[in-house]
């Protein structure tokens, strides 16, 4: 008889509660999230992709990655995709998040669990989440609260640790702003974001991974208006 790998049993088990999860999720995103009229013209300023949690640095995890694709088919939001030529000739294939795609799930850390050369360092999910892989950056020439002066909020709504946080705009109007030390670079933000061709709001990767700020506990004072449609 052969024993049974408790670790893998896990790993699958809690693969299978984020996938039920995460597409709950996704369907009510869809449902609340304004549609533009416009297309946006600002292109996103994407200098660095964003390697997954665990990765340590962009460098370390090129190096150590032998692009197997484990932790791409056992990411539960499908947000880790083979790269093409967002790491360079020398890293096609390995991993890296798409956002427009998808986003990191907040309670997951499968990908770092599923690693088989470490180049994903397993990760405890208090740390990953406390784990910035990058940070949002806000176009406000993009967002449809200052072009269409309609309401929004998907990408606060979305937020996690709540670093992209709504601020008086004009009138009743609400528009985003982005607190980067407590920006874990999740995506969450990003996928969320209604605009075409290009987001009112993208996740920069960082180089080098750092620790984010741990996130206010108590509930903002601010009050949304009426109309807010979430």
């Amino acid at each position: 008889m052969h024993e049974t790998d408790e670790n893998k049993r896990k790993v699958i088990a809690g693969t299978l509660l984020l996938l039920l999860g995460s597409s709950r999720v996704v369907n009510a995103q869809q449902k609340v999230a304004p549609i533009p009229q416009k297309d946006t013209t600002v292109k996103e300023n994407k200098t660095l992709p964003v390697c997954p949690p665990g990765g340590g640095s962009i460098e370390a995890f090129n190096r150590d990655c032998i692009a197997c694709s484990l932790c791409i088919n056992a990411c539960p939001n499908s947000v880790l995709q083979p790269a093409v030529m967002q790491y360079g000739i020398a890293g096609m294939l390995q991993p890296v998040m798409d956002y427009h795609r998808s986003f990191c799930t907040y309670n997951c850390v499968v990908c770092s669990q599923v690693c088989p050369t470490n180049a994903l360092h397993p990760l405890v999910l208090e740390a990953k989440k406390l784990t910035q892989i990058g940070k949002s950056k806000f176009i406000k020439d993009n967002c449809i609260v200052k072009t269409e002066k309609t309401t929004c909020g998907a990408c606060s709504e979305g937020c996690p640790t709540k670093a992209v946080h709504m601020i008086p705009y004009e009138g009743n109007l609400l528009i985003p702003e982005v607190t980067e030390e407590i920006c874990i670079g999740c995506g969450h933000c990003e996928y969320s974001c209604p605009t075409v061709p290009y987001k009112a709001i993208y996740v920069e990767g960082n180089a080098i991974h750092t620790a984010a700020k741990k996130p206010l506990t108590e509930k903002s004072n601010k009050k949304l208006p009426v109309d807010f449609p979430f």
